[in-house]
C-alpha cells in the first residue's frame, strides 16, 4: 500500500491526510489547533503559521496527497509539525528578496521555528518539518 494512499486509523490520531486543493493549509491549521488545543497549548498562532506556510508549499510544489503529523517531541516536550507530499524535489529557502511576491514561506519557518528542515522518504517524496519553539 502506498504511504500516501493508506487511510489515518486511531493508531495514529496526530495525522491527517490533505487533497491537494486550496482548502488544504486551512484544513491543516483546523488540525493543528485541535491537537494544540488537546495538549494544553493556547497560543498556536506561530504553529498555525508553520504548517500553513509547509503545507502550501507542499500543495503548489509537491505532489499528490498531502500528509501533516503533528506530535510533541519525547525529549523535550516541544510540538513537532511534519508535511509530506509526493514530489521529488527538496525544498529550497530562496534569499531575501524585498520585491518578491512570493517565495518567503520556508524563511518564515526558519525564523519562527525552533527548529526546521526536509528529508527524503525511502518511499518517494519528501517531508518538511519544524519544532515549534514553545
Amino acid at each position: 500500500m502506498n504511504l500516501f494512499t493508506k487511510e489515518t486509523t486511531a493508531e495514529c490520531d496526530s495525522t491527517v491526510v490533505l487533497d491537494p486543493t486550496e482548502q488544504a493549509p486551512a484544513k491543516a491549521r483546523r488540525f493543528l489547533a485541535g491537537r494544540f488545543a488537546e495538549w494544553g497549548v493556547a497560543d498556536d498562532d506561530t504553529g498555525r503559521l508553520i504548517v500553513s506556510e509547509l503545507v502550501t508549499n507542499a500543495l503548489v510544489h509537491g505532489d499528490g496527497p498531502i500528509v501533516v503529523r503533528v506530535f510533541q517531541d519525547e525529549r523535550d516536550g516541544r510540538p513537532v509539525i511534519e508535511v509530506w507530499d509526493g514530489g521529488e524535489g527538496q525544498p529550497v529557502m530562496r534569499p531575501e528578496n524585498y520585491a518578491a511576491t512570493d517565495g518567503r514561506g520556508l524563511l518564515m519557518v526558519a525564523l519562527l521555528a525552533h527548529d526546521w528542515g526536509t528529508r527524503p522518504l525511502l518511499e518517494g517524496g519528501k517531508v518538511a518539518w519544524a519544532k515549534c519553539g514553545l
